[in-house]
């Protein structure tokens, strides 16, 4: 990003300390019919409070990047588009590029349909600066502000218990955030670890808030206006993201990520004794039958562990790998709890369905260490380097 310098009449407006710069970052996705309308918006409202530039990160499949370059001739502020090709993360990923390449003090972030209002922009700023907050977010949930702009019961309902559910989830991390679900903030650029950020969708704020815990939050209100052209991105599919984003932030410690392994393998019961109770049926001893239900149970609990535990750590070892590593772990159990069973059942007399629901529980710490170890713990940099030598 090039660096731009305020006319000296603009800034007896500015109520921010210098250096007070702005780098507004505005994730897109084939938002072509709204670029121009933000871009004037824009400039009718920040570069004479702010000195300011505005950074486009694009996922579109459409014209959008051409658009942005043409109406970027017409702005009295730099404008860049960084395109990426491969959008890893969704929009929240866009995001993250583009609080990497940042270059002034203050990011702010918006969304490009024109629904979040750029003069809002030196407010967020000022806010942060007078407050000493690192964070400020623009809710729409405190006095003064509003979500007319959402369309219908539907998306209000779905946004009113989103918010209800991550603010139930994280009730420290989210104190002080009444609008966890805004896609409109600022943030200063020295406590982003974009490192440690793990996107996935467009809720990009719980990220931050949740991760790089930024001290210091402060909030502005705002009205959340109607999309100016285009349609809206959040569908089922971004739904179901969110809730895996949710589940991987939250299990995101050991002893969270435990409590997930132990509900995961709780839930793995179910087709692993359905198996067994309909191979039993057919006459099968309950040992081998117990080895082929076991594969169920397998199989399920590698689906569910691979999307809402580990995702974070799947690039560490092939998918083939990681389930091959899995399989033969979950099995290499059974030499311990196929005896288990046995004596359960003979010397105790226990039946064969609650003998191995309780092996199962009994051998649970094993199987959820020897996963993290075997199948999801990062290879060691410095071994790779000494091999490397």
């Amino acid at each position: 990003m090039s660096e731009y310098t305020a006319p000296a009449q603009g800034l007896d407006a500015v109520e921010v300390p210098e250096p007070g710069a702005v780098t507004v970052v505005v994730p897109t996705f084939n938002e072509s019919a709204n670029i121009r309308q933000l871009l004037h918006r824009i400039t009718e409202s920040v570069p004479a409070r702010l000195p300011c530039e505005v950074l486009f990160v694009d996922d579109s499949t459409d014209d959008t990047p051409e658009i942005i370059r043409e109406a970027a001739k017409d702005c009295p502020f730099p404008v860049a588009v960084l395109h990426r090709e491969e959008p890893e993360g969704g929009l929240g990923g866009a995001v993250v590029e583009g609080l990497k390449a940042a270059a002034s003090e203050w990011i702010v972030v918006m969304d490009g349909d024109c629904q979040h209002p750029p003069s809002l922009v030196p407010e967020l700023v000022a806010t942060g600066e007078r407050t000493n907050a690192s964070l400020v977010v623009a809710s729409r949930y405190i006095e003064g502000g509003s979500r007319a702009g959402l369309a219908g019961g539907y998306r209000v309902a779905v946004s009113r218990g989103a918010t209800w559910l991550a603010k139930g989830l994280f009730p420290r991390r989210l104190r002080g955030i009444s609008d966890p679900m805004s896609g409109f903030f600022a943030i200063r650029r020295s406590v982003v670890t974009a490192d440690v950020l793990r996107p996935l969708g467009y809720k990009i704020l719980l990220e931050l808030a949740v991760r790089s815990r930024p001290r210091g939050v402060a909030e502005v209100p705002f009205v959340f206006e109607d999309r100016f052209a285009g349609e809206s991105k959040s569908t089922a599919r971004e739904g179901f993201r969110f809730l895996r984003h949710l589940a991987g932030l939250r299990t995101a410690s050991p002893v969270a990520r435990m409590v997930g392994f132990g509900l995961i393998g709780a839930s793995g019961f179910v087709p692993n004794l359905a198996g067994l109770w309909a191979l039993t049926v057919l006459g099968m001893h309950y040992l081998p039958a117990e080895v082929l239900a076991n594969q169920f149970g397998v199989a399920w609990n590698f689906l569910l562990i691979e999307q809402l535990l580990f995702r974070d750590r799947r690039a560490h070892r092939r998918w083939w790998d990681r389930l091959g590593r899995f399989a033969l772990l979950a099995n290499a159990d059974l030499l311990l709890r196929i005896p288990l069973i046995a004596l359960l059942v003979g010397r105790f007399g226990m039946g064969a369905l609650p003998a191995t629901a309780l092996a199962l529980v009994m051998t649970f710490v094993l199987r959820f260490v020897g996963t993290e170890a075997l199948v999801y713990l990062p290879r060691r940099r410095g071994s790779r380097a000494r091999r490397a030598v």
